[in-house]
């Protein structure tokens, strides 16, 4: 079983004197730079020149200043940019300016795990993961809670990586729910596979294939797009809070019959398995990493093509009407803030 920890378990005061550089205010970066200056550590954001999230992070009353001074300045750069240009930001303004006894650290292994970042000896390396989005860190936070961590120590130079990757954790607000260890490798695999399989490819391909038989067999779009996609929160959210069990409790019985029956001739457990598997072992075997890089470094053309089609899809113009006529539309306040 996983190891936990929790804040009786983090020594927060291990940040005390480090100077901590967020590299990104985007959903993440905006959470863990406030949070840790709320937290009393000594906090800068670095950004690009130009970057329209300057404005944003000084009016929060955060130091902003370039990326390669903010590398120069820190003792611990947590890297807080998307995984594609990570590498390439890495290289030119963070790498040169590392010294011995620095850190570097991620919220996601994708760029260690697949090598696109290779660390010097004498510098630690660790991840701090929040499993939740950036927005929920921060209002968790703020209310005095916190989003579950993972925690995983890639390279320990200084013989106190794990101390210091736990008090950055608590910094955040995550011992406040709990902290797993991992290790970077395990949660890139995993990350990208339940990315993959379930939570977005596979979620969303069964979306839309039910929205599309509805259509098809002649109901009204809005009744499909209620059906097979908007009440898919509310089962997601009894999920979270009790498991499967508490679903099933809270649904009707006629519901919980037909998931008995008809989730399996849907989705085939055998078929689906092995697909799955497939999935997998490109994961494992660096056969998504290397497409993903080779799209970034060919315009993302597959990538910009596939985004722009499921913009035209009836159940996205469908959803977004029925969602600016619900009484809640205005209470919808996802950060969409780029790096």
């Amino acid at each position: 079983m996983a190891k936990m920890y929790y804040e009786k378990d983090c020594d927060i005061n291990v940040l005390k004197g480090k100077k901590i550089a967020i590299i990104g205010y985007g959903s993440q970066g905006h959470a863990h730079a406030l949070n840790l200056k709320d937290s009393g550590m000594d906090v800068c954001v670095g950004l690009r020149p130009g970057s329209k999230n300057i404005a944003n992070a000084e009016q929060a009353g955060l130091t902003v200043k370039t990326i390669e001074d903010a590398a120069k300045w820190a003792d611990i750069v947590m890297i807080l940019i998307n995984d594609e240009v990570a590498a390439e930001v890495y290289k030119k303004s963070i790498a040169p300016y590392l010294v011995a006894g620095n850190a570097i650290a991620f919220a996601h292994g994708f760029n260690i795990r697949y090598k696109q970042v290779v660390a010097p000896a004498d510098v630690d390396v660790f991840m701090a993961a929040p499993k939740g989005p950036g927005h929920t860190v921060r209002s968790q936070y703020v209310a005095g809670k916190g989003v579950p961590c993972l925690v995983a120590v890639e390279q320990d130079a200084s013989g106190k990586c794990k101390d210091i990757a736990l008090a950055y954790i608590a910094g955040i607000g995550g011992a406040r729910a709990g902290i797993m260890e991992t290790t970077m490798h395990d949660e890139t695999e995993t990350d990208l596979f339940g990315e993959q399989t379930v939570l977005c490819g596979g979620l969303v391909d069964l979306m839309q294939c039910g929205f599309e038989v509805l259509v098809e067999a002649g109901y009204a779009p809005e009744n499909a797009y209620f059906e097979c996609i908007h009440e898919v929160k509310l089962i997601v959210d009894l999920i979270n809070k009790g498991g499967i069990a508490a679903m099933n409790y809270s649904i009707s019985d006629t519901a919980e019959f037909g998931e008995y029956t008809s989730g399996p001739r849907v989705l085939p457990h055998d078929i689906l398995k092995a697909n799955m598997r497939a999935v997998l072992k490109d994961i494992q075997d660096g056969t998504f990493a290397g497409r993903w890089i080779a799209e970034n470094k060919n315009g993302r053309c597959f990538f910009n093509s596939k985004r722009d089609a499921l913009a035209k899809h009836q159940m996205e113009i469908v959803g977004k009407q029925l969602r600016e006529q619900m009484l809640w539309k205005n209470d919808q306040n996802l950060d969409n803030a780029s790096n």
